[in-house]
C-alpha cells in the first residue's frame, strides 16, 4: 500500500513503545518496574467519578456543542482567571480530547511550508513531529542542565526571526521538570512583542504540579493574552489520563479555526466526561494538593538515590513528576542506558534522545509510582551501573 509522502516525517511517542516492550518482557515472567509513562498512579478523585456516573444516569450520552459544554467552558475560564492571572473568557475556550489536539490544531492553523516552529529540545516529541508533519521547519532551542533546565534566552533570541510563526514553551516541562522563572517569562514576552507575526503555544499541562518557585503563565503578561494559545487539561492534575480531557484558551481570531478543526476531526468531547470535568474544577481540591505533596516527597527520594550512584548526576526538578539525570558518567549514552537497564535490570525508563538531540546524555524517569517501587528501582539501577565496568557492551 502506498502511503502519502507526509507520513515519512511523522514521529511517535517513545513512552508508549517502551511500555509495550516492557509488558512483553513481563509476559515472559520477568519482573519490571515501570518508570516510563507520564501518568499519575493515583485514582481520579472520587467526587469526579461520582459526577460522571450521575451524568450517565441523567442522559449525558449524546453529542454536545463542538466547542465544549457551556458550563465547562465557564468553569475553565473562571479557574484560569484565578490561577493563571489573566482575564480568561469562556468564549475563548475550546474543549478537546486531550492536550495533543491543541498542539496539532495550532500548527495546522498557523504554520505552513516555509514557516518555522521554535520548540524546546529536549521536549515533548510531538512538538517536532507535528511541526514536520504540517510542512513547517522545526527549530529547536536547547534546554540544558547547565541552565537549570530553563531556556537560554540569548540563544532563543537568535533563533526567532520573521519566518517564525509559532514559539512553543513548556513550563513545568516534560521531560526535565524545569520551570521557567518570572524573569524568563518576561524576557520571552518581550521577544514575542517584538515579532508581530509570532504566536506562543504555552503548554501548561503541568501547571499545578510545582515543587519549587512558581508557575507563571505568559498569557498573564501585558499584551500576551492575544498572542498566546494556552494548553491545559485534566490528565495530570486530576489523574484523568484515560478520560482524554484537554482544552485551549485562545486569542479571538483562532476560536473559529479551532472550531472548524474540531468539527472536521473529533466532532466533540464526550458529554458525561465534560460534566465530570466541571466537578473537577469546582469541587474540592484536596486530592490534587495531596498528590502534589506526594510527588515532591517522591522527587526527593529519587534525586537523593540517583545522586548516590557513581556516574549519574541528577538535578532537582522544580515541577512535574520527572527527573532527567545525566548518565554519561557511566560510559554509555542515555538511549543505551535505557535499553540495557530494561533488559538487564528490569527497570523501564526512557532514553533522553527520544526527546531531542540535547537529551542524548540523559534518561527520563517518571516518579509517578509508589515509594516502594522507586526504592526498588534505585537499588536495581545502582546494581546495573556497578556492573557496567565488568559487563560486555552491547
Amino acid at each position: 500500500m502506498r502511503l502519502a509522502d507526509r507520513m515519512t516525517g511523522i514521529g511517535s511517542e517513545s513512552a508508549f513503545e517502551a511500555a509495550a516492550r516492557a509488558r512483553a518482557l513481563e509476559a515472559t515472567g520477568r519482573s519490571v518496574i515501570h518508570l516510563e509513562i507520564g501518568e499519575p498512579d493515583f485514582e481520579t478523585p472520587a467526587n469526579v467519578r461520582k459526577a460522571a456516573k450521575r451524568a450517565l444516569d441523567e442522559g449525558w450520552t449524546h453529542y454536545g456543542p463542538f466547542l465544549g459544554l457551556p458550563a465547562l467552558r465557564e468553569a475553565i475560564a473562571a479557574d484560569a482567571t484565578r490561577r493563571k492571572g489573566f482575564d480568561a473568557r469562556a468564549d475563548r475556550v475550546v474543549v478537546v480530547p486531550g492536550g495533543k489536539p491543541v498542539m496539532f490544531f495550532a500548527l495546522l492553523a498557523l504554520a505552513q511550508a516555509g514557516d518555522e516552529v521554535v520548540y524546546p529540545d529536549p521536549g515533548f516529541p510531538i512538538y517536532e513531529s507535528m511541526a514536520r508533519f504540517v510542512g513547517a521547519k522545526p527549530v529547536p532551542y536547547a534546554i540544558t542542565q547547565e541552565h537549570d533546565f530553563r531556556v537560554d534566552l540569548d540563544e532563543l533570541e537568535g533563533l526567532v526571526n520573521e519566518r517564525t510563526r509559532l514559539l512553543i514553551i513548556n513550563s513545568p516541562a516534560n521531560p526535565t521538570g524545569g520551570v521557567f522563572t518570572r524573569s524568563d517569562i518576561e524576557r520571552v514576552a518581550d521577544l514575542v512583542l517584538r515579532h508581530p507575526e509570532l504566536t506562543v503555544l504555552a503548554d501548561e499541562i503541568y501547571g499545578r504540579i510545582v515543587h519549587d518557585g512558581e508557575h507563571v503563565s505568559i498569557a498573564s503578561l501585558p499584551g500576551l493574552e492575544e498572542r498566546t494559545i494556552v494548553l491545559d487539561g485534566f490528565s495530570k492534575t486530576y489523574a484523568m489520563t484515560g478520560w482524554r480531557m484537554g482544552y485551549a484558551i485562545l486569542p479571538e481570531p483562532l476560536v473559529d479555526p479551532f472550531g472548524k478543526l474540531v468539527i472536521n476531526s473529533v466532532s466533540c468531547v464526550s458529554s458525561f466526561s465534560q460534566v465530570a470535568a466541571v466537578e473537577a474544577l469546582t469541587g474540592p481540591q484536596g486530592d490534587v494538593d495531596a498528590m502534589v505533596r506526594e510527588f515532591r516527597a517522591r522527587r526527593d527520594i529519587v534525586v537523593d538515590g540517583l545522586n548516590a550512584i557513581p556516574g549519574i548526576e541528577c538535578a532537582v526538578p522544580a515541577g512535574a513528576f520527572y527527573v532527567f539525570p545525566r548518565v554519561s558518567g557511566t560510559g554509555i549514552t542515555g538511549d543505551s542506558f535505557a535499553d540495557r537497564l530494561l533488559d538487564e535490570a528490569g527497570v523501564c525508563v526512557l532514553g533522553g534522545g527520544a526527546f531531542g538531540h540535547a537529551g542524548g546524555d540523559h534518561v527520563r524517569i517518571s516518579y509517578a509510582t509508589s515509594r516502594e517501587n522507586l526504592a526498588a528501582a534505585i537499588e536495581r539501577i545502582a546494581a546495573f551501573v556497578a556492573g557496567l565496568g565488568t559487563s560486555t557492551p552491547r
